[in-house]
């Protein structure tokens, strides 16, 4: 197709600017996550004393996490609810070739910015993500990674807390994150593939484990799983996110 010959071009184009600035924007939306920034944001200084930017997207926030991420991040930026308008938000207000979305409860593996820019100089890639590793100590967590981290590999798709980065050209065609409730990040994956396969690094990135801590391990599998296979069978995110919560209780 005449568009994916000039995405290529223009990754060209891209991948030579990241590597003459390094530039990567890292974008974290919260909603109320001040003990998670205080934790997490100290160790992000690294990539912005490497001249990348780190951007937070606050939805609303009751709590101190404006005033704690203001001292530690370039932008500090506000935005109504929910990951897929706040994460739009910061990346209109990005300024790097390379778009990192990271939720705040994850962290990042040693020298994740020079994995992403080699990994994207490949140019027939323009997007990917990281395995993931779950905090959690029991034993099932390392069953679950295992299955997420095979699922994304075979099927092309991401999820939120693997850490997805993309070209910011190609974000921008790919028509950015749908503003919907729930399931975003498998919507802007199944646009993206559309321009390449995902680029599956093998580093891993350490997500919380809280929330199959607090609402039971085989219980988030199986409600997770029903709700992805309702998505693809075109169940609408509106319905599914009313479901999602009214499981959770």
């Amino acid at each position: 197709m005449w568009w994916r010959t000039g995405v290529l071009i223009m990754h060209r184009c891209v991948v030579n600017a990241v590597y003459s600035c390094k530039k990567i924007s890292i974008i974290i939306p919260v909603l109320n996550e001040e003990s998670a920034l205080r934790a997490h944001l100290p160790v992000l200084q690294d990539f912005r004393h490497a001249g990348h930017e780190v951007i937070v997207v606050d939805g609303g926030s009751c709590d101190e996490s404006v005033s704690i991420a203001s001292a530690l991040v370039d932008q500090v930026l506000a935005s109504s609810p929910g990951r897929g308008v706040q994460m739009n938000a910061g990346a209109v207000q990005a300024t790097g070739a390379v778009l990192l979305f990271l939720h705040i409860d994850t962290l990042l593996p040693d020298h994740a910015d020079r994995l992403v820019t080699e990994s994207l100089a490949h140019l027939d890639r323009v997007w990917g993500r990281f395995d993931l590793s779950l905090s959690g100590r029991n034993p099932a967590f390392r069953l679950i990674e295992r299955m997420i981290n095979l699922r994304s590999r075979y099927t092309g798709m991401a999820t939120g807390d693997q850490g997805i980065f993309v070209l910011s050209s190609v974000f921008e065609q790919a028509g950015a994150y749908p503003e919907i409730p729930l399931m975003e990040d498998l919507a802007l994956s199944r646009e993206l593939r559309k321009f390449s396969r995902p680029v599956c690094l093998r580093q891993q990135v350490i997500s919380s484990s809280r929330r199959w801590e607090q609402h039971g391990i085989v219980r988030t599998i199986v409600l997770m799983w029903i709700l992805r296979l309702q998505f693809f069978l075109g169940v609408s995110p509106q319905v599914l996110y009313r479901r999602y919560y009214k499981k959770r209780g």
